[in-house]
């Protein structure tokens, strides 16, 4: 049996957890992301989100050291977003997400 402080450090990992990858975005642009770089106007494309709130997401991901953002000295000046080394991090989170929801789904949709 778990003690009582074992049980506080595992909810507070897990609350630690979603805080970085919390809302209805961040998952998805890290899926996206997985695939290759993207530029703004791409993922905006991609995901059907509206610039103000993909670039909301991009500076928090960025702050949490999730994706790095690069500027290419260009005209129009193009920025182009990657997942960092430690945004990898959570390939072993999605692909179990990923897992349990096509689980859900075949459950759910058998009745």
């Amino acid at each position: 049996m778990e003690s009582i402080q074992e049980c506080n450090k595992m909810r507070l990992a897990i609350q630690d957890t979603i805080e970085v990858i919390n809302g209805k975005w961040k998952l998805l642009i890290i899926a996206s992301l997985t695939r290759k770089p993207y530029r703004f106007k791409e993922l905006t494309r991609e995901l059907g989100i509206s610039p103000r709130m993909l670039s909301k997401e991009l500076q928090d991901m960025e702050m949490n050291k999730l994706i790095s953002r690069t500027v290419y000295e260009s005209k129009p000046v193009t920025v182009e977003y990657a997942l960092t080394d430690y945004g990898k991090t959570l390939n072993d989170v999605m692909n179990a997400m990923r897992d349990w929801g096509v689980k859900h789904r075949k459950k759910i949709m058998r009745g």
